[in-house]
């Protein structure tokens, strides 16, 4: 039997560029969470999978971590950055600009 790889290892090798092609329908469903540059992708990811509630809520109260806002997917939009990161925590989306 095939040992599973730890949830953060897992999350790590599922993390990706994406693009705002790739990205913009799934910000027209509402599932993108953006993350901050300040945060670690992987830590938001981890916490999501694992319903640490506390925590999440204490990003979100200090906008670190949130739904992406039109101003920024009008911004990704036109410029077209190729610095974003995401990784998939069905149904969302997290991504996070570098």
């Amino acid at each position: 039997m095939e040992e599973l790889l730890p949830l953060r290892d897992r999350l790590n090798l599922e993390t990706a560029r994406i693009t705002w092609p790739e990205l913009e329908r799934y910000f027209a469903g509402g599932k993108v969470i953006q993350v901050t540059p300040e945060l670690d992708l992987i830590d938001v990811a981890a916490c999501i999978a694992e319903d640490e509630a506390t925590q999440l809520k204490n990003w979100i109260d200090n906008q670190q971590v949130g739904q992406l806002n039109d101003d920024t997917a009008l911004q990704w939009a036109a410029q077209q950055p190729d610095n974003l990161w995401a990784v998939v925590i069905a149904p969302w989306v997290l991504v996070q600009e570098r």
